[in-house]
């Protein structure tokens, strides 16, 4: 008896939502950030960002694309906290 049946199983894909894209997540992780100073500041980051890869890792995200998550949500609060700093100069200039 023969087995025409695929042998190799498909491998599902979950397509995740990109943190830098999650505008909210972004702004207010911006703005604690910005009300925290010297080690506080450190360890406010640390904890934020190994949560969010936690969070992806939990969800079924590779390591790698969840490495490349957190350093796009990383770029994208810097961005945030540029613009936040950007408009206060304007507002005092």
């Amino acid at each position: 008896m023969r087995n025409d049946a695929p042998t190799e199983k498909a491998t599902p894909s979950i397509a995740f939502f990109p943190l830098a894209s999650r505008r909210d997540l972004v702004r207010r992780s911006a703005e604690l950030l910005d009300n925290c100073h010297g080690p506080a500041a450190v360890d406010f980051w640390r904890t934020t960002c190994r949560a969010l890869g936690a969070e992806l890792l939990a969800l079924g995200c590779p390591e790698e694309e969840m490495r490349a998550e957190i350093l796009d949500f990383q770029a994208a609060v810097q961005m945030e906290l540029m613009w936040l700093h950007r408009g206060q100069a304007v507002a005092e200039g």
